[in-house]
């Protein structure tokens, strides 16, 4: 049987067209890490925040091959690693000064991922890796009334993506509604070492409100 698979089964999150839509999305668990700075830099914290999630998502994968049994555990694919942006003072991104950009890394759970759980995944790392694990979190994000898009091309081109998601949801009647809660939302689905730029897909995702 083949491993569930969070891209195929919830393809309304997961692959939207290349044309913006309206979606009500449902509240999710993650495995997140918070952060500040450049996303481009080789040895900085977001690189390190990866590294320590993928940890967890794989330590909570292979659970199965472990003595710990996770009540109502299936076999999954880790899901795409996302990430909610944002800039304390400005209204747009300014890509000239992404060592501004303030972030929240993060992998989205399966159900039956608990907090418990979480805990425990957290530990059996931080002894089997002998790396800290402490700033990985639990977080439920409830992203509620969007409008989304799978952006295609670099990362550097979103603006154009993002004026088209602010048109069409102008003309749908609602306006953007960005909290402290409501971010930004990127999910990478493609690997930026091994993809040619011009083929990389994100899914975009920005929350709304009827205007």
């Amino acid at each position: 049987m083949a491993a569930f698979d969070f891209k195929k089964e919830y393809k309304d999150l997961y692959q939207p067209k290349p044309t913006p839509s309206i979606i009500e999305v449902p509240e999710m668990n993650y495995i997140a890490v918070r952060g500040k700075g450049n996303p481009n830099d080789e040895n900085g914290t977001y690189k390190t925040a990866i590294g320590l999630l993928y940890g967890i998502a794989y330590t909570l994968k292979m659970s199965y091959k472990t003595e710990h049994q996770i009540p109502g555990f299936f076999q999954y694919s880790v899901p795409p690693l996302e990430g909610f942006w944002w800039q304390p003072g400005v209204e747009d991104f300014d890509y000239a000064h992404k060592e501004d950009f303030h972030w929240i890394s993060a992998i989205c759970l399966p159900e039956f991922v608990t907090k418990d759980e979480f805990d425990w995944a957290l530990k059996e790392a931080t002894i089997k890796k002998k790396t800290d694990f402490s700033a990985v979190e639990y977080a439920t994000i409830a992203e509620g009334l969007c409008v989304q898009c799978m952006h295609i091309g670099p990362y550097d081109d979103e603006p154009r993506t993002v004026t088209a998601m602010r048109q069409y949801a102008k003309k749908q009647g609602y306006a953007e509604d960005f909290s402290a809660e409501r971010l930004h939302h990127e999910i990478y689905l493609s690997d930026p070492r091994r993809s040619d730029p011009v083929k990389l897909k994100t899914v975009i995702r920005h929350p709304i409100r009827k205007a």
